[in-house]
């Protein structure tokens, strides 16, 4: 039945022992050292593994640069929008996988160059003694090491080790991808440079370059990569704007090998660059084009109005003729020549309606001057407008998602709604113009008609041949205008700074970062462990937790042996380990005089499980007692594992089982020890039967019979958290002493101890604290008898106690430095 006394949960509350943990993080100090070398080791391995990573850039400038052949007089003129809108459209550019295929394409990127280096294969890029010449019609090994080995300064070796029966190829003048089949599984043979190789696997070219004594018997791996893969590799570049200067982008690329980056990135500006001007001249290449079909047919015309005049003249006098109808043929070739441009420009305009409604690429337009339309919004208009369609064709191959496409399409949009109201309006203005043209060419008409017939069809031939040159000649002048200003366009992006590998650069790896992250996580994941331990760890670590766990007084605290068998006190009278069981046996001494106990008096000594030390302090204790003289015996009465005979190389063949059973008398189970006034009764033969053996009247009569003998009886009994030996045995002492010990007994045990001494079934009963350090390595269950070190500081109690070296290499110099130094101080 259970008692109230057992309900004791609540009786003490645990807390967060912050001492506690400290303690036992500086105990286990070996633990950061190996975490630290470990994770610096790691790091090292890290650092020493990884490529590093480099950032290369260039600076680039985006302005508006004008034609300096542009005059007041020149009709030909192009507007892009604006700065703002063309470093848009150039970031966007250079992100484009059209203008990166370029690139990639110019510089043959898709060809790897790689060394074998101890831990990775290294891009020597611009470092190999040799020139890639390929045959872009002909296949090439597809992902696969071409191994090429310097023999000569003229020559070199090809190795191929083939996986099987055949190998991938590629074609890059179309990127087609195919298997063919080989016949051996490694192909070798020896080639001069310059010499052309036509494998059915193979087909390039090398040329020397660079090349030097080091070279020779150097390895280098070509491989042939996926042209598309490689653009889209080479896409990654950042485009940066200046904070002060929008029209300035900075340029970066990062990888490993920085003469690579050097050369996209200067490639890329100078595609950019190309691509842009040829983009600028797409205005004036329009306006040419158009230009050119029109005086292919106007050269017929001429040519026709020239002969039809040349033949009117053999058959008639032009002098009679011309001085009649001179006048008015001055006033005829004024006015048809306004209404041939009024023509021309109502032309322009229905050519211009008819693309914006029924054309969705406005970059072939030619220029509204080309006809002949001065008007500056027209003008202004089809420039921004054909802009317009240039940045939404980059778009193409750079843009996921239909956000950019559908603001540039409703700029289009909002462009062709303006400029066809200004066709509109502007047309008007020409109809007007033309009406006025038509009226005087009507009357100078009317009066030619009063004129004799030939002098009427000189005028006519002579009006036909004069409107044709004088429109071939405004063709040919616009013509010329344009040709001049495409020759002399020049790009709006210049380079600033380009790049150069001028050393540094350096992204990663980190190998500062890396070193001080491998400090953090030497020191946390201990520390994590050290905190773990701490929580599950359930054992008497120090004082403070034996106090928070019961009542029951504290008689002493027993340091850490080093002596070879238990009976420290003999083996070392003079240390501190001695001296603590000399202040137990003035406590028991005190608390015998508490009591009144006059003449004999009882010990008994128990623990919670085996291995907590009762039997060493059984032993030490009855060492000091009969060290002074007083007639001690000890008796083994732990029945299932008798222990105590071994250090005083007596044998347990009869012992206390003997007497309890009536086989022996007293005196035939006392066995004498080497140590003056202690004798020991082992325990004897294991009986089946312990408990029992203490309830009989034969215990009683030992007991009486001992203490008519001896000073003092020590009672090493079994532990009470185990069996109930112990407890039986209570009845026959003055005091009980609980051996607890560090690092090993339980704290439940302690509310097992306390519920005991609530129960009265254990009485007078003090704790002996034992195996006590002050960098106690928690969480090492050390067998008993092992694992024991000081119970003082190094030099504490210098001159009163036997110090001894330890043994732990830093301890070691530690004890031998403070030692110097207290005997220097002397």
């Amino acid at each position: 039945m259970l008692d109230v006394k057992d309900f004791t949960f609540f009786d003490n509350q645990s807390s967060f022992d912050f001492k506690g943990f400290l303690i036992k993080t500086l105990s286990y100090w070996k633990w950061f050292v190996v975490g630290l070398i470990i994770a610096f080791s790691i790091a090292h391995q890290v650092n020493v593994r990884k490529q590093k990573i480099y950032g290369i850039e260039t600076t680039i400038a985006v302005q508006e640069a004008n034609n300096p052949l542009f005059t007041s007089t020149t009709s030909l003129v192009f507007n892009w929008g604006g700065t703002s809108d063309k470093v848009q459209m150039i970031s966007t550019s250079l992100k484009s996988r059209s203008h990166n295929e370029l690139v990639v394409d110019k510089l043959q990127f898709y060809i790897d160059y790689f060394k074998q280096t101890k831990y990775f294969l290294q891009d020597v890029y611009g470092q190999v003694p040799f020139k890639v010449i390929l045959d872009k019609n002909q296949n090439q090994l597809f992902g696969q090491f071409v191994k090429v080995k310097m023999v000569s300064s003229n020559s070199y070796q090809i190795t191929i080790p083939f996986q099987s029966n055949s190998a991938p190829v590629i074609r890059y003048i179309d990127n087609k991808e195919d298997i063919i089949p080989i016949d051996n599984k490694e192909f070798k043979a020896i080639y001069k440079f310059g010499e052309d190789v036509n494998l059915p696997f193979l087909h390039w070219k090398l040329v020397a370059s660079n090349f030097d004594n080091n070279n020779f018997n150097e390895e280098i791996l070509v491989r042939f990569n996926s042209f598309d893969n490689t653009v889209s590799s080479c896409m990654g570049l950042t485009v940066l704007f200046d904070d002060k200067a929008g029209s300035i982008l900075k340029i970066g690329f990062q990888g490993t090998n920085k003469d690579r980056m050097v050369d996209f990135l200067n490639t890329t500006v100078e595609v950019l660059i190309k691509r842009q001007l040829d983009n600028k001249n797409k205005f004036a290449e329009n306006t040419i084009n158009f230009i050119d079909e029109t005086l292919g047919s106007m050269e017929e015309q001429l040519k026709n109005s020239g002969d039809e005049l040349k033949n009117f003249g053999k058959n008639n006098s032009i002098i009679d003729i011309e001085e009649g109808g001179k006048n008015f043929n001055g006033q005829l070739i004024q006015f048809d020549a306004q209404k041939a441009s009024v023509d021309r420009k109502i032309a322009y305009l229905n050519s211009l309606k008819s693309y914006l409604k029924g054309s969705v690429d406005f970059s072939k337009l030619p220029a509204p001057t080309v006809a002949g339309i001065d008007e500056p919004n027209i003008n202004t208009n089809v420039s921004k407008l054909i802009a317009l369609s240039i940045e939404r064709s980059e778009l193409a191959y750079s843009v996921k998602g239909a956000f950019s496409y559908e603001r540039i399409d409703n700029e289009i949009q909002s462009v062709k709604k303006v400029l066809l109201e200004n066709e509109s309006t502007y047309r008007n203005t020409l109809l007007y113009d033309l009406n006025v043209a038509n009226q005087k060419i009507a009357e100078i008409e009317s009066e030619i008609s009063k004129l004799p017939e030939n002098k009427q069809e000189w005028l006519k031939l002579s009006r036909k041949y004069n409107l044709s040159d004088n429109i071939y000649n405004t063709f040919l002048q616009k013509r010329s205008e344009a040709s001049i200003v495409k020759a002399a366009n020049l790009s709006d992006i210049q380079f600033i700074d380009p790049a150069k590998d001028v050393g540094g650069g350096l992204l990663g790896p980190k190998t500062g970062v890396n070193y001080v992250l491998a400090f953090f996580m030497g020191l946390l994941i201990p520390l994590i462990l050290v905190f773990f331990i701490f929580f599950i760890s359930n054992s008497i670590q120090n004082i403070d937790d034996i106090s928070t766990q019961t009542q029951l007084p504290l008689i002493g605290i027993v340091g850490v042996k080093h002596s070879e068998s238990n009976l420290s006190v003999l083996e070392r009278p003079k240390s501190a380990l001695s001296e603590s069981f000399r202040a137990i046996r003035s406590s028991l001494q005190f608390l015998y005089k508490k009591q009144n106990i006059d003449g004999s008096k009882t010990l008994m000594l128990t623990s919670s499980v085996s291995g907590e030390g009762k039997t060493f302090c059984s032993l030490n204790i009855a060492t000091v007692f009969a060290l002074s003289e007083k007639k001690t015996i000890i008796l083994g009465l732990d029945l299932r594992k008798p222990k105590i005979f071994d250090d005083f190389n007596i044998k347990n063949d009869l012992g206390a089982v003997n007497f309890l059973i009536g086989q022996k008398t007293l005196d035939e189970v006392i066995q004498k020890t080497h140590i003056p006034f202690l004798d020991v009764i082992t325990s004897g033969p294991i009986p089946p039967n312990p408990s029992e053996l203490f309830l009989g009247e034969a215990m009683k009569d030992l007991m009486e019979q001992l203490k008519k003998k001896y000073d003092y009886i020590i009672l090493d009994t079994p532990p009470v958290g185990l069996v109930s030996d112990a407890l039986e045995l209570s009845q026959f002492c003055d005091v009980t002493l609980y051996v607890v010990r560090q690092n090993f007994t339980k704290k439940e045990m302690l509310t097992l101890l306390n519920n005991r001494t609530k129960r009265g079934e254990l009485v007078n009963v003090s704790i002996i604290f034992n195996g006590y350090e002050n960098k106690a390595k928690y969480g090492v269950g050390y067998g008993y008898g092992y694992g024991y070190g000081y119970g003082y500081g190094y030099g504490y109690g210098s001159g009163y106690h036997e110090e001894e070296e330890p043994k732990e290499f830093f301890a070691k110099w530690k004890y031998r430095i403070v030692k110097k130094f207290s005997k220097g101080g002397k």
